[in-house]
């Protein structure tokens, strides 16, 4: 039996991302997990470690890639973010779709170790993206202005993925990526159907 799909969702921070994720979790037709990222950062307000994800000191993730635990990982504005290899792997053998929310570095490393997969940038125009960094109040200008220079070099590297979305209406986006999911397991001869 072949595995479920492995989906992969890029894109710079603020572009929707993680709505576009919870708005295909919650739909029941479609048998996904997202998987739990691994991050030195701190937790912000109402995170919840091993759910939205496994805050780890540096010295345990230091071992962690030593110990070759991770998919995928690197260094994001000071942190180290990355993708627990047996996790994803589980997932994946039971017949779960696995979403993996990773940056650009991320999909680079797991596409040279995975040739199975679905890959997805998530962008929207440039002006629209600076409000929504900014209408997130959560960082200072500094923060704000690395990640408009991550932004930009990241969507010169969107043409690496399979699809190429700009997430101006959000519902539009959703049932895109749907129904692009809905391909990889009929591809595999699965069905959509709850498990």
């Amino acid at each position: 039996m072949s595995r479920s799909p492995l989906i992969i969702v890029s894109g710079p921070s603020g572009v929707g991302k993680t709505t576009v994720i919870q708005r295909l979790l919650a739909d029941a037709s479609l048998p996904l997990r997202l998987s739990v990222s691994a991050t030195t950062r701190k937790p912000r307000a109402g995170e919840v470690d091993g759910q939205h994800y496994h805050f780890w000191d540096r010295d345990r993730f230091e071992a962690g890639i030593a110990a070759g635990q991770f998919l995928e990982y690197a260094q994001v504005h000071g942190n180290y973010y990355g993708t627990l290899r047996d996790e994803v792997e589980r997932h994946r053998d039971c017949q779960t779709g696995v979403i993996l929310d990773i940056d650009v570095q991320g999909f680079f490393q797991v596409r040279q170790h995975c040739d199975d997969y679905l890959s997805i940038f998530l962008y929207v125009p440039e002006d629209r993206y600076e409000a929504r960094l900014r209408n997130r109040a959560s960082e200072d200008e500094a923060a704000i202005q690395r990640r408009l220079q991550t932004a930009r070099w990241e969507i010169t590297q969107a043409g690496e993925y399979m699809v190429q979305l700009v997430n101006e209406d959000l519902d539009e986006t959703v049932s895109r990526v749907q129904q692009l999911i809905r391909d990889q397991y009929q591809r595999r001869g699965g069905s959509c159907s709850t498990i």
